[in-house]
């Protein structure tokens, strides 16, 4: 599902935050990503979201090319990701139920949808009756299951959750390590950004260890267990079909996911010769323009790709 391939990144050319990092993470897993503070754990997940590209390497989530991912495509991908952070950003002005409400509306949800998924989260995270209550009214432990919620609002393939348990008391870190396991059971992949051992020694699940910027451990077992990491392959791409169109000589191979293009829209990328759907994935504004699409035509090859990756998913 997730791939960091050989990525290091770099700011002002001589401040290295993450080196070479090579992380292979398959899906249904549960992972903790460990380290101390400034190991560059906080950079590797704006990488993730595209908040930030990498200075060299790439990566791959489900096999699209997230570094090359075009601007206006960012807000798609980034709804199949789930994303908890450290301070939680639950908006004050909205009651719990307004905040799960008011991304279930981005993604626009219709009113009984809005409704229903809301009441489920809600449920999920055992917050029905705090449903009316302002962030400021909620405990710690309320407030981090109620950010988890808002996060599942988006039904993400991978929830990412930076040290959900970092300021709550035994009890009810407990009860958010029991949320994750539940949202992990039920097929979603987990990441959990923590420093609490208990929470990694109770999963003896797989343990990614961070050090200056660099993978120096990645095994299952406890917080303090420490193996090898392993380089992982880069998965082969997904095979397809190519069938021969005669276009305009010379004969190109044209790749069968971009044939249902709108013939105009489709001639130009041909003329270009762009011939598959990660070539056009990696379009920028400035080559639509090159290419001489119109705006209408650009409106329909964004809403093609919009549509082609939500298929992916």
């Amino acid at each position: 599902m997730l791939l960091f391939d050989n990525v290091t990144k770099t700011y002002n050319d001589d401040i290295t935050v993450l080196k070479n990092i090579n992380i292979d993470i398959q899906k249904g897993e549960f992972t903790f990503l460990v380290g101390p503070s400034g190991a560059g754990k906080t950079t590797l997940v704006k990488l993730l979201i595209r908040d930030e590209v990498p200075t060299s390497g790439t990566i791959f989530f489900d096999h699209i090319n997230v570094p090359q991912l075009p601007n206006q495509l960012v807000p798609k991908y980034r709804q199949r990701l789930g994303i908890v952070f450290q301070d939680l950003k639950l908006i004050e002005t909205k009651t719990l139920a307004e905040n799960i409400d008011f991304a279930l509306e981005i993604l626009g949800k219709s009113s009984k949808e809005i409704e229903q998924i809301r009441n489920y989260l809600l449920e999920l995270v055992n917050l029905q009756d705090r449903s009316h209550l302002f962030p400021r009214q909620l405990s710690g432990g309320e407030q981090q299951r109620g950010a988890i919620a808002r996060a599942l609002a988006s039904n993400p393939d991978l929830l990412v959750a930076d040290e959900p348990t970092g300021n709550l008391d035994s009890d009810n870190a407990e009860q958010v390590l029991n949320i994750l396991k539940n949202i992990n059971n039920a097929g979603t992949t987990v990441m959990v950004i923590t420093h609490d051992k208990n929470m990694v020694n109770e999963m003896q699940t797989r343990v990614i260890r961070l050090s200056n910027g660099q993978v120096v451990s990645d095994n299952k077992g406890g917080y303090d267990t420490v193996a090898k990491p392993v380089v992982p392959e880069i998965p082969k791409a997904p095979k397809r079909t190519y069938r021969r169109k005669k276009v305009e000589e010379p004969t190109l191979m044209i790749d069968d996911n971009i044939q249902t293009l709108e013939p105009s829209i489709l001639k130009k990328l041909l003329d270009n010769k762009i011939t598959t759907i990660e070539e056009v994935l990696k379009l920028k504004l400035e080559d639509l323009q090159r290419l001489q699409l119109t705006a209408t035509e650009q409106k329909k090859l964004q809403e093609f790709l919009k549509n082609y990756l939500t298929q992916q998913k």
